[in-house]
């Protein structure tokens, strides 16, 4: 019992930004960062400078990019893999469970980044609505889920019909780690279309921006975040000028 009063010893690598310090742009790393925070546990976060990884560094997760974690000085590579471990290490009652409920709260985001990755590398003006068309219908899907009701939100004896969900995400009024895999990849494609292609989520997918606000009212979430030009630093070069 004595090991479980110690609190694990845990140190969260992830890539630096253009100063070499500040967060970079990475969902990856912000993934596994908020559910780190999530969890509650005391941690560190050392930031690595890509274009001159430190020699200790080197040695200690040679040819591997962050995020990578050392946990209790157990060197951990793969972020998937991280963030499965976590969850089950860091479990109840000392620490919260952040598996969502719903399968389905994981997979209603899961082709959107790769839609927005192909919309903002398309370089041709004629095909651009096209990748444009395919990424709207992504955030369509996600809209509609949001305001479908979770079937927990359903009281089967009561007469009022809820026909809009009120939750505030994917999985209901808390985050989980469905949220720690898209919330930074929206934030990514939130500023990056809107500089590059001039692109918005549309108004009125109002479950989409209720959902938004509602992340961006949390520290885990927003102190997490890059900052929006190491962002467009990240995609200047991906997102080619249509022509």
């Amino acid at each position: 019992m004595a090991s479980l009063q110690n609190e694990p010893e845990i140190e969260l690598f992830v890539k630096a930004g253009v100063d070499g310090e500040n967060i970079g742009n990475c969902p990856f790393c912000q993934r596994l960062f908020m559910v780190l925070w999530l969890k509650g546990v005391k941690f560190n976060v050392t930031t690595v400078d890509m274009r001159k990884k430190p020699e200790e560094l080197k040695d200690l997760a040679p040819g591997t990019n962050p995020p990578f974690l050392l946990f209790n000085k157990d060197l951990k590579t793969d972020f998937i893999k991280i963030e499965e471990f976590l969850e089950q290490t860091l479990a109840p009652p000392r620490y919260p469970h952040l598996s969502p409920r719903n399968k389905e709260s994981f997979d209603v985001g899961s082709d959107i980044f790769a839609k927005f990755s192909a919309f903002i590398k398309n370089s041709r003006e004629d095909t651009s609505k096209n990748f444009e068309k395919a990424l709207l219908k992504e955030f369509h899907r996600l809209d509609k889920f949001l305001n479908t009701p979770l079937p927990e939100e359903i009281d089967h004896n009561s007469t009022d019909e809820i026909l809009v969900s009120q939750r505030k995400f994917l999985d209901g009024n808390d985050l989980t780690l469905a949220d720690c895999n898209l919330l930074p990849k929206l934030n990514i494609i939130k500023v990056a279309a809107k500089k590059y292609r001039n692109f918005e989520i549309p108004a009125e997918m109002t479950g989409v921006w209720r959902y938004l606000k509602h992340a961006y009212a949390r520290d885990e979430f927003t102190h997490t975040c890059p900052a929006d030009e190491e962002i467009e630093r990240a995609y200047a070069d991906i997102a080619k000028p249509l022509q």
